[in-house]
């Protein structure tokens, strides 16, 4: 597949429509439920969502009008137990349809969305909703236990409590407007340095959101669309719920977990065109040999930069390329190989692409950054009650964020990664950061001494590793090993435990006591 440089009336086209978005969406009037579902046709399909029952594919269609109406009726249910203007809310759920709801509902009462990753054990879930002073969390059955220790946190679980506050209680008569300016999501990094840190995610970051929808993925009225990341993080927050809400397009919402034989199903029954994922999705999927036969007319993928037989692997199977895509919590994405055909490159095998519209960026102290005042489309801030690491976020002067993300570019302003954060581990797209498990392994009685790092792996492209010093008297063994695993999945996440664990007599570290993590990854 081939594709044009673009004109000059390409790039004026793109001009007038950057300028409508940030217009629409950063205007001190701005109302996020308005622009997220009440200016839509009410009979248009939002989401599709998809379950899994005796072997058969059962679909649901949301209409605008529907979400609409029911997250009017759940706004007031979440009024009547407090939440107003400026309060946050956590929802604890998979892809399903209470999770739009719910998110629409906090958005009428100008309150603030806490996204609680799924995966995530109990510790984890406080964290965020003490950090973020939840007072509400809405969760699922399968979720529920998991709030139980949380003292204080009003629930509401969905099934036959969500359902009964949203049949018996009246729509709320208006919406909060708070502003392009105003908090609309509260999201929590992966603590890639140190603990999680808390992103206010404003109202206008849904003109970035648009942007990466329209020019990135290039989503079209007659397509359909599928991502099938997880809102529990950005990519699929940002992109699989606020992102197409933003510019009227259907996405799928899978509840049941990744298979290869899942996802076909789903494409071929579903007519599925577009698709974005993480690069382990692609990965798993090539490892399959039935999966075959697909004529897809884009494919993305965001997380982790991907590997040549991927690519290769995708043109013959999918019917098109799979193209790299670049971005952080922070930010959304900003550097793609975009589709949109206005601002479409060639492929460059290892090149994560060009600047999305709305973004200038460069390279500084090797680093790849944004120029913060050229870029009308940044809407990060800072960190919530973290100035210090806001602080690290910028240059001295504050004229560029710094991704710390290493990487390159050529004369044709394609960007290449070339490194990451040394501390980060990206596992199947998602950004794990050591602190959190080195927090969690650190208080088990046999350890002393701990430190975590990323192994590559074909499939996951990195999983953990973690070296453990253990208390005087106590022998690593195979059993030991598979109890600290556990230890971390009940005290952290399921999917962020080392898959092996050495254990060692010390640590190396530098003078100043800081450990010498790249020794360990050798």
């Amino acid at each position: 597949m081939t594709h044009t440089a673009a004109t000059s009336a390409d790039h004026a086209s793109v001009t007038e429509t950057l300028d409508s978005w940030l217009t629409t969406f950063g205007d001190e009037d701005a109302n996020a439920a308005e622009l997220l579902v009440d200016r839509h046709d009410p009979s248009a399909i939002a989401f599709t969502t998809i379950d899994v029952d005796d072997d058969r594919l059962v679909t649901r269609d949301l209409t605008y009008g529907e979400l609409a109406d029911a997250s009017r009726r759940f706004a007031t249910a979440l009024a009547d137990r407090g939440v107003g203007p400026g309060d946050t809310v956590g929802v604890l759920m998979g892809k399903r349809a209470e999770l739009v709801v719910a998110l629409l509902a906090i958005a009428r009462l100008g309150a603030v969305y806490i996204p609680l990753f799924t995966a995530f054990a109990p510790p984890a879930i406080e964290m965020r909703v003490w950090a973020g002073g939840a007072k509400v969390v809405v969760t699922e059955p399968g979720q529920a236990a998991k709030l139980d220790g949380i003292d204080s946190i009003s629930t509401i679980v969905a099934g036959e409590q969500f359902d009964a506050l949203v049949a018996d209680n009246e729509p709320i008569d208006r919406s909060v407007a708070v502003g392009g300016d105003g908090a609309l999501i509260l999201l929590f990094t992966s603590g890639t340095t140190g603990s999680p840190k808390g992103v206010p995610v404003p109202v206008r970051a849904l003109a970035a959101f648009s942007c990466y929808m329209h020019y990135g993925l290039d989503v079209t009225a007659d397509d359909v669309f599928w991502n099938a990341a997880d809102p529990g993080w950005a990519y699929g927050l940002y992109y699989g719920i606020l992102g197409p809400m933003s510019v009227g397009r259907r996405n799928l919402l899978l509840h049941a977990g990744f298979s290869a034989d899942l996802t076909a199903r789903i494409m071929r029954e579903l007519g599925v065109t577009n698709f974005a994922a993480a690069p382990t999705v692609y990965r798993s999927l090539s490892k399959d040999p039935s999966f075959t036969g697909f004529s897809l007319s884009r494919a993305s993928s965001a997380g982790e930069p991907l590997t040549p037989d991927v690519i290769e692997w995708a043109q013959a199977t999918l019917g098109c390329e799979v193209r790299d895509h670049y971005g952080q919590t922070e930010h959304g994405m900003f550097i793609n190989n975009h589709w949109h055909p206005d601002v479409a490159q060639p492929l460059i095998p290892g090149s994560m692409g060009t600047p999305m519209p709305g973004f200038s960026t460069g390279i500084v102290d090797g680093q790849i950054a944004i120029e913060a005042a050229e870029s009308p489309l940044m809407f990060f801030t800072g960190y919530l009650d973290a100035p210090d690491k806001t602080a690290e976020r910028f240059t001295a002067d504050g004229s560029w964020y710094l991704t710390g993300d290493t990487g390159r570019k050529d004369d044709d302003n394609r960007y290449f990664f070339t490194a990451r954060d040394d501390d980060v581990i990206i596992m199947a797209g998602y950004r794990i950061g050591p602190f959190d498990v080195e927090s969690v392994l650190i208080t088990h009685a046999s350890v002393v001494d701990v430190a975590v790092v990323g192994r590559p792996d074909q499939l996951r492209g990195e999983v953990l590793e973690a070296f453990v010093v253990l208390a005087d008297g106590v022998t690593g063994t195979d059993e030991l090993e598979r109890e600290l695993q556990q230890f971390v999945k009940n005290g952290f996440a399921a999917h962020a435990y080392p898959r092996t664990v050495h254990f060692v007599d010390a640590l190396p570290k530098t003078p100043s006591g800081k450990i010498q993590r790249f020794l360990l990854r050798q």
